[in-house]
């Protein structure tokens, strides 16, 4: 049975190539030579357009009086009006002495033609003239020229240049190759600009034919030997001529068998697909016995659908235990923060003793200045009274701002006021342990999108860190710089002890402080909430001792821009 429908398939196959290739090969050919008759007659009507334009322009007035007077100002200025209503190539006139005094193409003026062909042809000749000939650029020049008179008298000859290479730029736009050969079989225009100036033989020469053996190889490839009539570039086309009408001229195109095979090749691609959908449905009834199986796979596809179902629910259990971490997470660096808090309240409260103490004074020399009756100068005690208040309250601010939990409200903030109130918060516990304290932050306003709450949050760590580090250092120094270029960067600086191992820095719970002392969670919450501010931290061990912590941000929009500015 599949031997027979096989044998079959190549029959129809076989038939359906040849017949297909001949009706297709003489539907190309037709639209051939409808394209080729309507080249043709496209030449020959611009041919016949511009052959009447120098006999108007030789009787032109103005031309033939700038000719007698020698006062050619206006004349070139009235040829390019010319040109643009014929769409002539160009213009030139010539003098009886063979000097272009007015063209289209200002680069001509003055230029000799004496011995141009269409200048001695048109002296010699009472009517318009037809001219080729090649210029030093190898560029093939058509023009039609006829003399002008003046009393019987030739003062100059009128030339008008045709633009036939607009048909080869038209011509290139499809896949024949055209050729215009003249009435001695030189071609004159070619979409192949080899071509041009060689006999139609010398054109296909230019590339060798293909052996007998090479092309036995390609006929029997098609399946079919087409009718070929020439080869161009070793591919095999079919020739079509026609007449042009003008001076012995001819047309030829050459078209490609490429387009005929296409669609063939198209057909019989369906009728192999359908033989082999009337293969495939003989399989399917041949291999009935396989039904068996597929009671197996099936019920292994079952089972595969238990296992995806228990996945998934594992999936959703972790994505639940991963949202309760985050919570997790959330209450750890809330707690840190608290844990912070509860170490500065000391040196806080010792800070808000010292304005007590001082408000204490001013009050008891405010009275005694007032019973002395001098108002003026208890007013000023009274006014250091209002300022040690607003330092207090500023302080408490502060312990209550960073109390408060940070949430996910982004804002565009100064870094440089988050630097100055960690430092702020911090400096009664650096001023405790007489720590040199170096910040260095730029004039202009450095702008990020951030929560200024978790960021206060990580500076204050990172100057805690340093604290710590610099226990058993004599003169403990601890280096801030804020600095911007394409991004944000801040760098914490220490002359401690540094850091033994890099790697494990960021990891929750390492720590190399004594038990009771810090549960190692400080920097890992701080690295956290910096990758949460789109930026990153990194740490390593200066040059010359301590450690050096960077945290890189990128740049507000608003401050991005105005830096591209």
């Amino acid at each position: 049975m599949m031997i027979f429908v096989i044998s079959a398939a190549v029959a129809v196959v076989w038939v359906t190539n040849q017949l297909l290739t001949e009706r297709f090969t003489e539907s190309t050919r037709s639209r051939a030579e409808v394209r080729l008759a309507l080249y043709s007659g496209n030449i020959l009507s611009e041919l016949q357009r511009n052959q009447i334009v120098p006999q108007l322009l030789a009787r032109d007035p103005s031309l033939v009086g700038a000719l007698n007077s020698n006062d050619f100002s206006q004349s070139s200025q009235r040829l390019i009006s010319y040109r643009d209503e014929i769409d002539a190539a160009g213009l030139i006139l010539i003098d009886g002495g063979g000097r272009a005094v007015a063209v289209t193409d200002r680069q001509k003026l003055g230029s000799q033609h004496r011995s141009e062909p269409y200048f001695v042809e048109a002296l010699r000749s009472d009517e318009t003239v037809f001219t080729t000939n090649v210029t030093d650029n190898g560029t093939r020049l058509f023009s039609y020229s006829r003399k002008l008179e003046n009393l019987g008298e030739t003062i100059g000859v009128i030339v008008v240049e045709l633009n036939l290479q607009q048909f080869e730029t038209a011509w290139a736009g499809f896949t024949d190759a055209v050729v215009v050969t003249d009435s001695e079989g030189q071609i004159l225009l070619s979409t192949e600009g080899r071509w041009r100036g060689l006999s139609e033989t010398e054109a296909l020469e230019l590339r060798s034919a293909p052996t007998a053996i090479q092309r036995a190889v390609r006929a029997t490839s098609d399946w079919s030997v087409l009718s070929i009539d020439a080869y161009v570039e070793g591919q095999p086309v079919m020739r079509q001529e026609a007449r042009v009408g003008f001076q012995g001229w001819r047309m030829a195109s050459f078209t490609t068998y490429a387009g005929v095979r296409e669609r063939v090749n198209a057909f019989i691609a369906l009728e192999i697909m359908m033989f082999a959908i009337i293969l495939a449905v003989g399989f399917y009834f041949a291999s009935r016995k396989a039904t068996s199986r597929l009671v197996i796979f099936q019920r292994e596809s079952a089972e595969l659908r238990q296992l995806n179902a228990a996945l998934q629910r594992e999936i959703a259990e972790r994505e639940k235990a991963e949202r309760n971490l985050e919570v997790a997470e959330q209450t750890i660096q809330q707690s840190s923060k608290l844990a912070i808090l509860g170490e500065m309240s000391a040196a806080v409260s010792h800070e808000l003793n010292q304005p007590l103490a001082a408000m204490k004074t001013y009050l008891a020399g405010a009275k005694l200045l007032l019973q002395r009756r001098r108002p003026d100068e208890a007013l000023s005690s009274f006014q250091r009274i209002d300022d040690l208040i607003e330092r207090m309250g500023s302080i408490t601010r502060q312990l209550k701002s960073y109390a408060r939990k940070g949430g996910d409200a982004f804002e565009t903030i100064d870094v440089r006021d988050s630097v100055s109130s960690a430092l702020s918060m911090m400096e009664p516990q650096l001023r405790q342990r007489k720590m040199a304290i170096t910040s260095s932050l730029p004039r202009d306003p450095v702008y990020v999108d951030a929560d200024r709450i978790r960021l206060e949050q990580v500076l204050i760590n990172l100057l805690r860190n340093a604290l710590d580090a610099t226990k058993g250092v004599t003169d403990p120094e601890v280096i801030l710089l804020l600095s911007v270029s394409d991004e944000v960067l801040i760098t914490v600086r220490d002359n401690g002890v540094g850091i033994d191992d890099l790697e494990s820095l960021f990891e929750p719970f390492y720590t190399t402080k004594a038990p009771g002392d810090g549960v190692g969670l400080g920097l890992a919450i701080s690295s956290g909430i910096v990758n949460d501010l789109g930026g990153r931290m990194t740490a390593k061990n200066g040059q010359s001792g301590g450690a050096l912590f960077e945290i890189s941000l990128p740049l507000a929009d608003m401050a991005a821009g105005k830096a591209a500015e």
